[in-house]
C-alpha cells in the first residue's frame, strides 16, 4: 500500500492558533465613538475606531482571519514564508502575526505606498518588494512565493471567505452590540469602503443573516474599479489604475467583493476624501487616516438625505487607521498641491453641511 504524507505537525498547529488566540485574548473590543452633529438633526453617527487594534488598523481583524484560515487549510506551516500583495496596512499586521509565529513575511507593494507604511512594517519584521505598476502586485507575489516554496497569502481573493460573517466576534456583531443601547440601536446605514471586498461583505451578510433593515453602502475613491464593476455588474471590471487613498480602492474588482450584499455605492472625489480627512481629524482631535474621509464623504450624503426626508436615525461608518502615517501625503500642502488637487471647494461643501445639514457634493 502506497501513502504520502504532506501534512504540517500538527504541534505547530496547535501551537499556532493558540498564539493568535492569546493574541486577541490580550485584545480589547474597538471603541464605537459618537461623531459630533446638532442634536436637533436627531440623527447620531457613530466610529467604530479600528485604529485601535496593535497594529493601528482594521487590516489587524483580516490578518489574524487569514492567518487562522491558512493554517487551519494547511497552507502555512513552520517555515513557511509569507508572501502578500498590498497597499501597506494589512502588510503591517500579517508582519505582525508572523513575527508573532516566527515566520518571514513578504510584501508585495506599489512604489509609491507612504514612506510611514514601510517603516511600520519592516518595525514588524516585514519586508517590502516593490512594482512599479499596481496590477503587477498579484503575479509578482504570486512568483516570490513559488519561488521560495512559500504562501501567497491572497488577500484579495481569500478575505471573504476567511472570516466567520455569521459572528464570531466580527466587526459586524461587535458594531451591532454596540448599539444596543443607543437611542438608535439599528443603524438605517452602515458605510465602508472596499480594499478586498471582505469587510463589506461580512457587513452585508450579517446584516440579513440577522434579518436588520439596516442598508450599506459602499464608497469608492478615484481609480478605483469597485464603482464601474458594480454600476455594470461586470465582475472582471479594471481600471489598471491605483488609488490616491490606501487601503481601499483597487485597480480590479477584487474575488473577495460582493456586490450582491451591497444596497448602494458612492463615488468619492479624492480632494473629498481628504478634506474630510482633515475636516474631521480637527473635529476630532486627532489625525483620521484618508479612508477614513472618503467614508466620512459618503455618510455626510446620507445623513443630508435623511434630513431632508424628515428622518432620524443612526449610522455607522469605520475609523481606518490613524492619520500620523500620513504625514507626508493627505496632511501635507505641497503634497496635496503636486497631485493637482484643490481642497478648497470639498472645505466649502463640508461647512455648508455641519452649518445646515444640506450637501452639495
Amino acid at each position: 500500500m502506497k501513502s504520502c504524507d504532506r501534512s504540517t505537525p500538527r504541534d505547530w498547529v496547535d501551537n499556532a492558533v493558540r498564539l493568535i488566540d492569546a493574541d486577541a485574548q490580550r485584545s480589547a473590543d474597538t471603541h464605537l465613538l459618537r461623531y459630533p452633529l446638532p442634536a436637533g438633526w436627531n440623527v447620531q453617527l457613530y466610529l467604530k475606531d479600528e485604529s485601535t487594534h496593535i497594529t493601528g488598523s482594521l487590516k489587524h481583524r483580516l490578518a489574524r482571519s487569514l492567518f487562522l484560515y491558512a493554517i487551519c487549510n494547511g497552507w502555512v506551516g513552520e517555515g513557511t514564508t509569507v508572501v502578500e500583495a498590498t497597499s501597506g496596512s494589512t502588510a503591517v499586521s500579517e508582519a505582525y502575526f508572523a513575527k508573532l509565529l516566527g515566520l518571514d513575511f513578504v510584501a508585495v507593494m506599489p512604489a509609491s505606498t507612504s514612506p510611514q507604511k514601510i517603516a511600520l512594517i519592516e518595525a514588524q519584521g516585514g519586508r517590502c518588494h516593490f512594482v512599479q505598476r499596481p496590477p503587477d502586485m498579484y503575479t509578482e507575489a504570486a512568483r516570490l512565493a513559488a519561488e521560495c516554496g512559500g504562501h501567497f497569502m491572497d488577500q484579495f481573493t481569500h478575505a471573504e471567505r476567511a472570516t466567520d460573517w455569521r459572528g464570531n466576534n466580527n466587526i459586524a456583531e461587535s458594531i451591532f452590540q454596540q448599539m444596543a443601547l443607543e437611542s438608535h440601536p439599528v443603524p438605517e446605514w452602515v458605510v465602508v469602503g472596499a480594499g478586498t471586498g471582505g469587510t463589506s461583505a461580512t457587513i452585508g451578510r450579517y446584516i440579513r443573516y440577522r434579518r436588520h433593515a439596516t442598508k450599506l453602502a459602499v464608497v469608492d475613491p478615484e481609480n478605483s474599479a469597485f464603482f464601474g464593476g458594480y454600476e455594470t455588474g461586470d465582475a472582471g471590471y479594471e481600471t489598471g489604475m491605483s488609488s490616491r487613498i490606501e487601503g481601499i480602492g483597487r485597480p480590479r474588482v477584487e474575488p473577495s467583493f460582493v456586490g450582491e450584499v451591497v444596497d448602494r455605492m458612492i463615488e468619492v472625489p479624492d480632494a473629498g476624501s481628504i478634506a474630510a480627512a482633515r475636516y474631521a481629524s480637527r473635529v476630532l482631535g486627532r489625525r483620521v487616516g484618508g479612508s477614513t474621509g472618503t467614508n466620512l464623504w459618503g455618510v455626510f450624503g446620507i445623513i443630508a438625505e435623511m434630513l431632508a426626508a424628515g428622518r432620524g436615525g443612526s449610522v455607522v461608518t469605520l475609523l481606518c487607521d490613524g492619520g500620523d502615517r500620513y504625514a507626508g501625503t493627505y496632511f501635507d500642502d505641497a503634497w496635496v498641491e503636486s497631485q493637482g488637487l484643490s481642497l478648497a471647494e470639498p472645505t466649502a461643501i463640508l461647512d455648508k453641511f455641519a452649518a445646515t445639514g444640506e450637501w452639495t457634493g
